[in-house]
């Protein structure tokens, strides 16, 4: 029984090579234009931007920066998979490349998370000090963060070692697995699964309670400061949930038909789950835009500060204007 379910997942192999020069080609620009936006706003973070380090949002951000890098540096193994038809080099990238990949997927699912959260906290409770606001805290929460995501990586890398091939492999990760890493695979695959639909309710939790508010402060025709930075805010959490639709959605709605109509022989679905896949890592070219919203420091390093202004004084970045009071008079 083993045997044939084996034989018919190697025979089912939906790879065309027609394909993969498509492929190679895509990730290969991705590759570059994601590389140098995020080398240039590693470099600007973590040697230029002073101002606002103890932010909690700043913390999460830098990590944020930090964690699209590393899905930088592991594309090269996804094209050298997709580029040479070894074996060996797909059971590399199967048994290193890829769970490095997903894990700094959603890491970043998370941390985009935390910078919602830390903005929302900031519009509903500006006078209430929580731990949960702080500096500390932030380095804490992207510490463990990091932790849950990085302890079953070794796990799966030595299932996947111990794993004894006796035929050449189909160009799937999965059908690679043995049972005790197939167990492993499906319980991470799950609470993966649960971390971006949590995040995801909950940036539309928050843009929509910031929406709200701001269309409660317009009706009351309130402070213009308090208008602007709401506006300000809602803009940019607005932002953070786009990159995340566009991004994020589109691959987990595909590996749920995939896990769905797991076993069974599908090219279409082969194909799209390949290609939402590719739509997810273009949000290491799409995050440096979130920063660029964030940050106005990192504006007026581009020259982009006039691009966000309309009057003299809405150039102020949601940093500066929600870390104001309330009551403080707009600069003239």
């Amino acid at each position: 029984m083993t045997s044939n379910k084996s034989t018919n997942q190697t025979l089912c192999d939906p790879v065309s090579t027609s394909s993969l020069p498509a492929f190679i080609f895509l990730y290969s620009l991705v590759f570059l234009v994601g590389s140098i936006l995020n080398s240039f706003t590693l470099w600007f973070q973590f040697c230029r931007a002073q101002k606002n380090i103890s932010k909690s949002w700043m913390i999460y951000l830098k990590n944020l920066i930090a964690t699209d890098f590393l899905l930088c540096l592991t594309l090269p193994l996804r094209i050298a998979d997709y580029a040479d038809k070894s074996v060996t080099v797909h059971l590399f990238y199967c048994t290193f490349g890829a769970p490095i990949f997903y894990l700094n997927m959603y890491t970043s699912i998370l941390l985009m998370g935390y910078i919602a959260a830390s903005r929302y906290m900031k519009i509903f409770h500006p006078l209430r000090t929580s731990f949960l606001m702080t500096a500390r805290a932030a380095r804490s929460i992207s510490v463990t963060t990091w932790v849950f995501f990085l302890v079953p990586l070794p796990v799966y890398i030595i299932l996947m070692l111990g794993t004894k091939r006796t035929s050449p492999p189909a160009r799937t990760c999965d059908v690679l697995l043995s049972e005790p890493a197939q167990q492993l695979y499906i319980f991470i695959h799950a609470a993966a699964f649960v971390v971006f639909l949590s995040v995801l309710f909950s940036l539309v939790f928050f843009y929509y309670s910031i929406s709200r508010r701001v269309l409660q402060i317009q009706q009351r025709r309130l402070g213009s400061f308090n208008s602007k930075k709401l506006v300000t805010s809602r803009r940019n959490v607005l932002v953070l949930v786009s990159v995340f639709c566009i991004c994020f959605v589109p691959y987990h709605v595909v590996r749920l038909l995939y896990v769905i109509l797991r076993g069974q022989c599908s090219v279409v679905l082969y194909y799209l789950k390949e290609v939402t896949i590719l739509i997810s890592v273009f949000n290491i070219c799409l995050d440096p835009l979130i920063y660029v919203f964030l940050c106005k420091d990192f504006r007026a390093q581009l020259n982009l500060q006039q691009m966000f202004s309309t009057t003299k004084d809405s150039s102020l970045s949601v940093s500066e204007a929600e870390d104001r009071s309330d009551n403080q008079p707009t600069q003239q």
